[in-house]
């Protein structure tokens, strides 16, 4: 993980923290303009496809 701790790693969706450190593989990580995001079970779950298909997140 880059210089976030697990404090700082939010969902880039609801805002839901992280509880561990890296961030559990049920997250998303997505790198959209250079940005790194995460995003929680619940936020990937309900947006899969659009995640698939690499859509970025301002579509969803």
């Amino acid at each position: 993980m880059d210089d976030q701790t697990a404090e700082s790693v939010r969902c880039a969706r609801c805002g839901t923290p992280a509880e561990t450190s890296p961030p559990p593989t049920t997250w998303t990580f997505s790198m959209e303009n250079g940005a790194a995001q995460y995003f929680c079970e619940d936020c990937a779950r309900a947006n899969i496809r659009a995640i698939e298909g690499r859509l970025d997140s301002a579509w969803w």
